[in-house]
């Protein structure tokens, strides 16, 4: 199977990578991308996964391919040693702290301190309050869009959303269902929670 997922923002291409990779036993899914990020996120979503990944840089592209279900599957072993050290964020506020006006200056100062030294979580995941973040927050957004640049997974509970009357306007990231980020909790070396 060929995915063509040039031009769209990560995480997408990983996401249109696991989806089409959950609906097959085994099989190989070839994955066009244009950005050195998006290979990336490829490569380190097969190895989390078990699968085994190739990278070959075309003309103007780069073609990542993803094998399933084959002998030539990473050990479980080493699995595990090349995740233990991914971090899962999540952010379950729009503020820190309890104070509120205080509270947004710290969050914008961690959010841009994360991104200038380039200490990033590899993936973070909105809830409660904190999808405001993603949504409707002007200052907060255009450093989420970085971080999501920058190889960085950002989702926002999708329930969160339409409790908060705020699912059209999600502006950076993804919606995902409380179920996904529970399953992929175990994926991860270290859990941090704000809020």
């Amino acid at each position: 199977m060929v995915i063509d997922a040039r031009g769209l923002a990560c995480p997408k291409p990983v996401i249109l990578a696991e989806e089409a990779l959950s609906k097959m036993q085994e099989g190989i899914v070839d994955m066009i991308v244009n950005t050195g990020a998006s290979v990336k996120n490829l490569k380190r979503f097969a190895t989390q996964n078990g699968f085994y990944a190739e990278s070959v840089l075309k003309d103007d592209y780069w073609l990542v391919k993803i094998v399933k279900g084959y002998p030539c599957e990473l050990p479980e072993e080493e699995v595990k040693q090349r995740v233990a050290g991914d971090l899962l964020l999540v952010i379950a506020s729009d503020i820190m702290g309890k104070e509120e006006e205080l509270g947004r200056i710290l969050m914008k100062s961690f959010l841009k301190t994360m991104k200038a030294f380039k200490e990033l979580p590899h993936t973070i995941f909105f809830l409660n309050s904190g999808v405001k973040l993603t949504t409707i927050d002007r200052e907060i957004i255009p450093i989420l869009k970085d971080l999501e640049a920058m190889g960085v997974e950002i989702f926002s509970c999708g329930k969160c959303l339409v409790h908060l009357d705020l699912e059209s306007e999600l502006k950076v990231g993804f919606r995902r269902e409380m179920a996904k980020l529970l399953e992929r909790m175990k994926d991860f070396g270290k859990t941090v929670w704000i809020g």
